[in-house]
């Protein structure tokens, strides 16, 4: 089987409920679904059906209970009917994980850069007042590694709880 994940794309923004979507070819194939962040996980399941190339879609819900310690998780999607010898057909996604990075996420925001923002600016505005901008540099840490370096130009997810 091949696997081919349409979404959620590498570090895409995620909340309780993480939808996937994507083409595989299989035969009555069984997807596990693992979501990781190497402390513990949660897992589910998928079928894709045909002999041809099949959309499939899915979602795993991430219990309150996940003991989560990063907000970088792993999405895995593996073929359990595949059988045979060789390799087990897997692919795996990095996300980051809205509520550990804001308690409460409900999604985000969109913001462009302009010259003379800063991070702190930007929480100021979209925090009511609060500067704190650590949730907004972790929803970008795959773009924004230094709170310092932002430039014009950029499209910074804005975390919300609201």
């Amino acid at each position: 089987m091949n696997i081919d994940i349409q979404q959620p794309q590498p570090f895409d923004l995620v909340s309780n409920e993480i939808l996937i979507a994507g083409n595989a070819v299989g035969f009555e194939a069984h997807l596990t679904i693992t979501v990781s962040d190497g402390h513990d996980e949660i897992i589910g399941a998928a079928t894709v059906g045909g002999t041809s190339i099949r959309q499939f879609q899915a979602s795993i819900s991430i219990p309150d209970s996940a003991a989560f310690t990063l907000n970088r998780l792993f999405v895995t999607l593996t073929d359990d009917s595949g059988g045979g010898e060789g390799t087990i057909p897997t692919v795996t996604v990095p996300v980051l994980y809205g509520p550990m990075i804001l308690p409460g996420y409900l999604g985000y925001f969109e913001h462009e850069v302009v010259p003379g923002d800063t991070l702190s600016a930007i929480a100021q505005h979209y925090f009511d007042g609060s500067g704190d901008w650590a949730p907004i540099q972790q929803a970008n840490q795959h773009i924004v590694s230094n709170p310092n370096l932002i430039f014009p130009g950029q499209i910074l997810r804005i975390p919300r709880n609201v």
